[in-house]
């Protein structure tokens, strides 16, 4: 059997692609005026629930997309993600980011793009630029949205789950993994090459060093 000759890069999204968070102000560009109202009122408490540690930020998330999207046309909420990705998505991302990727492009590896983000909207992005991608997706049913997610939130030991699924590690010389919080430790596990917050790191034991995110 002849040697690998290629490498894996597996990139989170938000945080790390991006400067900041996309999923929560897909939320405010996508659930109408009135749905995001009655919604701040039925999350204050899933909210104080996550400031005080007692809710996940996955399972919040997984709270707020049934306030947001249950029973919305899967359609109309596909195009605001489509919209989403061409005119907000933009003005998140990392330049620098998007240079790393190029490289990992130019010398033929693999890229994958590894995220809780919404398929509705990083799909679009993904696809523009050519990047396969495993991420959360939502639940539709007969053209509507059901509120739930289909299958688990992209984070954590999810998102080895999918890279294992979909991709044979044994077919790549490395592995490069890129994240920047606790939901992709996993991930960077995974790795051969672990880079956290844009630094190099060589276990997750380093983590508790690093302060504020940097920057590419």
């Amino acid at each position: 059997m002849d040697a690998p000759s290629q490498d894996l890069a597996l990139f989170d999204f938000d945080g790390t692609i991006t400067s900041t968070d996309t999923w929560t102000p897909f939320m405010r560009f996508a659930v109408p005026r009135r749905r995001l109202f009655v919604g701040r009122a039925l999350l204050a408490p899933v909210v104080v629930g996550y400031r005080l540690g007692m809710v996940s930020s996955s399972r919040g998330r997984r709270i707020a997309t049934r306030v947001a999207f249950q029973g919305a046309s899967a359609a109309a909420v596909r195009t605001l993600g489509t919209e989403y990705a061409a005119k907000v998505l933009p003005r998140t991302v990392r330049p620098a980011a998007l240079d790393r990727i190029e490289a990992h492009r130019s010398r033929g590896d693999d890229i994958v793009i590894v995220s809780a983000a919404l398929d509705v909207y990083l799909g679009p992005w993904c696809d523009r630029h050519g990047f396969n991608y495993l991420c959360s997706r939502l639940e539709e049913r007969r053209g509507r949205l059901t509120g739930r997610y289909a299958g688990p939130d992209c984070v954590g030991p999810e998102k080895v789950r999918r890279i294992l699924e979909r991709y044979d590690l044994s077919r790549y010389r490395r592995v490069h993994a890129y994240g920047d919080s606790g939901d992709d430790r996993e991930m960077l596990e995974l790795a051969q090459t672990k880079v956290y917050r844009w630094q190099e790191i060589s276990s997750w034991n380093e983590i508790s060093s690093f302060g504020h995110p940097g920057a590419p």
